[in-house]
Parts: structure tokens; C-alpha cells; sequence
């Protein structure tokens, strides 16, 4: 049964707009900055400073001939590309990194901190004078030099080995094993999880050019127009979960949040709360109004098919394996097209650089629990099996993928996303549930979480 003029109509409009609203917020992404050269130079620093505690024979396996070199240079890097003078933290810490390299390294470094004393403020002046001095500080009385500086583990290290701090105190020997856990938990777990995923991904293929591969059950989901569909996603999604909602609840939670006694980064964690499950709500709502009334399949329209748990959660470890490979190759093969992507999720920014306990764990519920639920139901729970029919399965989850990369508004992470969202359709195709998405799209951003809040210490 065709849908009535007015709705075509209505789904025509809000289409045109949410492609001009998708447009201009992946345009607005080459301004936004990238929370990747941050972590990337996070981690080149805890190699660096894992390096000093680990023997000979693991360092050049673990963290490479020369970590200090490689941070340099990636520093050096980041600084030419981003076209702005280096940031005085960017310049000492260059200074003191590249004397070891140099045959008067107490002039080229006294050159450095004499010129940054005419452009730092008085408070971070003292540590430059005792630089310039040379004579050994004690501990106490460095970090009291470098609190103004903020926490540089790598500075403070850099610091410590030039005015003659005993190794015990600098953070290389202190906190060997917090350091050792970061590195073997940002590099090291992340390259097993990978090549694990490597070999369960060729022995997915070879069953499949054997043909010993199950055949997949029936696609189910909403019976919904492709009119209706557009609503749910163009309208209900993007013109009311993205524009209009946020539009007339920012200034009265704003409000709110102001009124209680919360420190500003809470506050700013509950925030991006509140608006996520203001997203959530108009869509949501929608997709109950389509389907009220509706009989559905067993197991319902969306195939959530909990149970069995441990069954969800097997296929959705395995997954993510597989998963994990196509998609570092995706960024990596990016990469050499675009060395400059463009900015990253703001999501992720507000998690590597907020140290608020609350404002994490809100941040966190948002990313592993929220976004999982919404995102699977919302793409692989209803745009994919509508889809099904008209594109066949295999185009179902391209073009489902393609709309989950758009969703996300960032030109730098849009292939990326789009394997991801490959993965996570061929998941729920394969399996007929819609569970199992729902667990990898959790486990994926747990990962992410996990990993950026312990590089950001």
C-alpha cells in the first residue's frame, strides 16, 4: 500500500534537510581538531619513558631503536603541519629531547629557555631559571617547578635527568610498572587482539570458499515503507534528535546544571548525558508509534534475542577480532592519501581530557551503553532489514554502513566507521539477532574509553 501525499511529502523534506545538515556537519569536522595526534603523541611518550625500565632485548621489540627520536620527530611533525608556533611545553620538551643528539647541548637548550622566558607567565619562569642554572633540584622542590607546567610525565621526566635527580625519582623509575601496564595495554594487547583477528577472519574466508559456512536465517525486521524509514532516521533522528531538541533543551540544562553545586566539568559530563537521551527519545518514540498496533515475528521486530547471553557475547568477541584488522588497514591505507584528517568525535576529545570522575562515568555510560542500544537499533534493527528486500542482503549492510559512517559527522573517521558498520551488519545478518551488534558496538567503545582515559592518566 503506498504511503499517503502528505507523508512522501513530509519524508522528501525532511530528507533534503538532514542532507544538508549531514553536509555541512562533515564540512565543519576539517575544523574541529583531531584528538588522534594527541594520543598518538601520548603513546609515543609512554614508549619512551616504558623504555627506560625495560631490558635490552624488549626494548627494540616493544618500543623501537629510538623511542625518544621517533617523539621528536612526530612533535616536529605535528607542529609543521598544524602551521602554528609550537606551545612553550612543545618547545622545552623538544629542546631537552634533541640535546642528548647535540654537541653543545647546554647551549642549544639555554637558547631554547632563554627565549621562552620573555613569553611564559611568572609562574612557570622558575623552572626556566633553574634549567638555565644546571644546579641539581630536589624532588620536592621540582615538582613544585613543574606544577605550573600541568602533569607532562615526559617533562617532568626530561627535567629530572637535567638537573640531576636521582633516577629513582623520575617518573621512567616511579612509576615503571603503571608506565609498562599503559604500554603493553595501548600497543602491545591491541597488535595480539589484532593478529588473533587476522587468523579468525582468514578462517572465516576459507570456510566460505569452501562453502562450509551456515547458511544465514532469515532477514526479519519492521515492516516499515521505505517512506517510513526515512522519517524515523531523517526526520526523527537528525531533524528532531539532532537540531530541534537540543536546540530547546541546552539553555534550560544549562540552567539546571548551573544552579547545583557541580565542578564545571560534571557538569559538562551530565550534559552530554542528558542530550544523548534526548536523541534517543524522538526516534525511539517514532518507531513505537510505526510499529504500535503491528503484529510482529517471534522474537519481535527488532530480533533482539538476548538469550543465550553467552552465545551473543561469543559472537560478538569474535566479531570485533575479525573486525579489528580491516579496520586499522582502513585508517592506515587512509592515512596515505590524507596525512591531515580531519577532526575526531567531540565525544572523544571530552573523554581524553576530562579527569572528573563523574563526567567519565557519564561519558562513559554514554559511549559503551547508550550509543550501542541506540545506534544497533536504529541501523542494524530496522534500516537493515527493511532494506533487505529491496537491496538484498549484501547491499542492506553496505548501504546501513554507509549511513552509520555518515551519522557520525567526521570526514577523518568516516571509513573507518563504515568497516566498522560493515562488521556490525554482516553480525547481524549472520547471526539473525540483533543482540550481538549491540554487545561488539559496546565492546568497540569500551576499548576506545579504556584505552584514551588510561593514555590520558
Amino acid at each position: 500500500m503506498a504511503s499517503p501525499y502528505w507523508k512522501r511529502l513530509l519524508a522528501l523534506l525532511a530528507l533534503a534537510l538532514s542532507l544538508v545538515l549531514w553536509t555541512e556537519g562533515l564540512l565543519g569536522s576539517l575544523e574541529r581538531p583531531s584528538v588522534m595526534d594527541a594520543l598518538g603523541v601520548r603513546q609515543m611518550e609512554v614508549a619512551a619513558l616504558a623504555a627506560e625500565g625495560l631490558p635490552a632485548p624488549w626494548q627494540a621489540v616493544l618500543v623501537g631503536d629510538d623511542p625518544r627520536g621517533a617523539l621528536s620527530q612526530e612533535l616536529d611533525r605535528q607542529i609543521k603541519a598544524s602551521g602554528q608556533a609550537a606551545n612553550a611545553v612543545q618547545r622545552l620538551e623538544m629542546a631537552l629531547l634533541d640535546s642528548a643528539t647535540l654537541t653543545d647541548p647546554q647551549r642549544a637548550v639555554s637558547a631554547t629557555v632563554t627565549g621562552l622566558l620573555d613569553q611564559v607567565d611568572g609562574a612557570r619562569q622558575p623552572l626556566l631559571k633553574a634549567l638555565l642554572r644546571g644546579q641539581p633540584v630536589a624532588a620536592v622542590e621540582r615538582a613544585r617547578l613543574l606544577a605550573p607546567w600541568g602533569q607532562e610525565p615526559m617533562l617532568e621526566q626530561l627535567t629530572c635527568e637535567w638537573l640531576g635527580g636521582p633516577s629513582s625519582t623520575c617518573p621512567a623509575r616511579r612509576q615503571h610498572r603503571h608506565l609498562l601496564m599503559q604500554l603493553l595495554g595501548s600497543s602491545v594487547l591491541p597488535v595480539a587482539m589484532m593478529i588473533a583477528g587476522g587468523l579468525l577472519l582468514l578462517r572465516q574466508l576459507w570456510r566460505f570458499y569452501r562453502g562450509s559456512l551456515a547458511p544465514p536465517p532469515l532477514l526479519q525486521g519492521p515492516s516499515l515503507s521505505a517512506v517510513d524509514v526515512i522519517l524515523l532516521i531523517a526526520g526523527g533522528f537528525v531533524l528532531v534528535g539532532e537540531v530541534l531538541l537540543p536546540a530547546l533543551l541546552q539553555s534550560p540544562t544549562q540552567a539546571l546544571l548551573q544552579k547545583l553545586p557541580l565542578a564545571p566539568a560534571t557538569a559538562q559530563g551530565l550534559q552530554v548525558l542528558f542530550q544523548y537521551l534526548a536523541l534517543m527519545a524522538a526516534p525511539l518514540l517514532i518507531l513505537h508509534l510505526l510499529l504500535r498496533g503491528r503484529q510482529g515475528p517471534e522474537g519481535g521486530w527488532l530480533q533482539w534475542r538476548w538469550r543465550p547471553l553467552a552465545g551473543a557475547m561469543t559472537q560478538a568477541s569474535g566479531a570485533l577480532l575479525m573486525v579489528m584488522p580491516l579496520v586499522a588497514l582502513s585508517s592506515w591505507l587512509l592515512s596515505l592519501v590524507w596525512s591531515e584528517p580531519a577532526g575526531s568525535n567531540p565525544l572523544l576529545e571530552l573523554v581524553f581530557h576530562s579527569g572528573d570522575r563523574v563526567a567519565l562515568l557519564c561519558l562513559g555510560l554514554t559511549a559503551t551503553v547508550l550509543a550501542p542500544l541506540f545506534e544497533e537499533t536504529l541501523f542494524r534493527g530496522v534500516l537493515l532489514p527493511v532494506l533487505g528486500p529491496r537491496l538484498g542482503a549484501l547491499g542492506a549492510v553496505l548501504a546501513s554502513a554507509a549511513l552509520f559512517a555518515l551519522a557520525h559527522l567526521s570526514l577523518g573517521e568516516l571509513v573507518p566507521l563504515f568497516v566498522l558498520g560493515v562488521g556490525l551488519g554482516l553480525l547481524r545478518w549472520r547471526t539473525g539477532r540483533l543482540a550481538p551488534g549491540v554487545f561488539m558496538h559496546g565492546f568497540w567503545n569500551a576499548l576506545t574509553f579504556i584505552n584514551l582515559i588510561s593514555l590520558a592518566g
